[in-house]
């Protein structure tokens, strides 16, 4: 049996998300979500079709891979395949060989599942550990307090706050209205919210972005940032409370999110919001001295 490298093309993205969803459920070690595909898609459907690619045996779905930038390939793994040799050769070939590695030269990274066999071959292979990430959890099965401050549930008419709060709470952050627009029209985001938080003289303050996976299955935050003039006021504990809420509507079992351990006052915040700290997950990484152009 032979594993094939694939793209799916925009066209293809449907069957992806569903893949993604399937392969959801409590206790799974930190993994690929729609929801992550979902953010991604504020570049729009063209885009994040280029970003991913499929390794697949018999016309299954094995693994998926999300190119998040030039330098890391986020990546997943079916369940039942994580220990399955042949994929996890199969991987490493494709994505650090010399012929047609996904990632190119330089420093490189790969987010694989905990326990993946990926993960053993690639530290035979000289990769390292990256800085820890912390991930955290949510039960959803009591009823989610209310979060003490007014929560508005962001359309197309509200746009503007959702993006600029966005960019107030991240140094970095480009996200404009044509993103959001984009985001919105991705099949994620059918299981998706966006929510924004008011203090009592209507300002706008902090923000959040909740997947649902569907029914049953754990729903991710992918982002929540509070706006830096409003910091240190409770407002990032009452926006993840209401995000929690906001994935209990929807129907999910527990919500996940993850952030780098550095950041100790976004784990703090998470922690006082209810969520539970799980075991630190690393990134594996390396120099790769000889790869082909991205795909």
């Amino acid at each position: 049996m032979t594993i094939v490298l694939g793209k799916p093309g925009a066209d293809g993205l449907s069957r992806i998300v569903d893949v993604l969803r399937e392969w959801q459920y409590d206790g799974a070690p930190m993994q690929l979500h729609p929801g992550d595909l979902g953010w991604f898609w504020r570049f729009g459907a063209e885009a994040t079709a280029a970003a991913v690619r499929t390794w697949s045996r018999n016309g299954r779905i094995l693994a998926v891979g999300l190119l998040d930038g030039a330098t890391l390939l986020r990546l997943t793994i079916a369940p039942d395949a994580v220990r399955d040799e042949e994929l996890a050769q199969q991987l490493i070939e494709d994505v650090t060989g010399p012929e047609r590695g996904v990632l190119v030269e330089g420093e490189v990274s790969v987010e694989a599942p905990t326990g993946a066999l990926v993960q053993d071959l690639l530290f035979e292979n000289g990769w390292i550990t990256d800085e820890p990430w912390t991930p955290l959890r949510r039960d959803l099965a009591e009823p989610v307090k209310d979060p003490g401050v007014r929560i508005k549930v962001i359309g197309p008419e509200q746009v503007d706050m959702r993006t600029a709060v966005q960019r107030a709470s991240f140094d970095r952050s480009t996200f404009t209205d044509d993103h959001w627009h984009a985001m919105a029209a991705g099949l994620p985001y059918a299981d998706a919210r966006c929510l924004v938080a008011y203090d009592d003289q209507g300002n706008a303050v902090a923000a959040v972005t909740v997947w649902s996976a569907g029914p049953g299955k754990p729903g991710l935050l992918e982002p929540m940032g509070v706006h830096r003039e409003h910091r240190r006021h409770g407002y990032g504990k009452a926006i993840t409370v209401a995000a929690a809420a906001a994935l209990q509507e929807l129907g999910s079992s527990s919500a996940i999110v993850y952030t780098p351990s550095a950041n100790v006052a976004a784990v703090t915040t998470y922690e006082a919001a209810g969520f539970q700290r799980l075991p630190e997950i690393r990134d594996l990484r390396r120099t790769c001295r000889s790869q082909g152009p991205p795909g």
